[in-house]
């Protein structure tokens, strides 16, 4: 499978190792229309943990970006109630690769 960033490939690694269920990028979420009704805006979170019903939003992007992010996220959240978004920020993915030693594999390997 292609990520859009290596985050994205060694979170699901994390996931693959721990058996848990996931899709990348299944559905966009429109945020915003059109006077036509067609979509202006939209979101897609990169996963989806269908067993758990929570979708992931990985970022590692400069913080002027995060900040529109979660401003899209927010609009998400008032326009869908029911779904449910996680952010996973830079420190939360560095957390992730350092305690799991994703880089090298040799942590997931046994």
């Amino acid at each position: 499978m292609r990520f859009a960033h290596e985050s994205e490939r060694l979170f699901a690694k994390l996931l693959d190792f721990y058996e848990v269920r996931w899709e990348y990028e299944p559905v966009e979420f429109v945020l915003a229309w059109r006077p036509d009704g067609t979509k202006l805006k939209g979101f897609r979170p990169d996963f989806y943990l269908p067993e758990h019903g929570i979708f992931f939003e990985l970022t590692t992007l400069r913080q002027d970006l995060v900040t529109a992010k979660n401003r899209k996220v927010r609009r998400l959240q008032e326009l869908y109630p029911d779904v449910v978004v996680k952010i996973l920020y830079r420190r939360d993915i560095a957390g992730l690769v350092e305690k799991y030693d994703l880089r090298s594999g040799r942590r997931l390997a046994g």
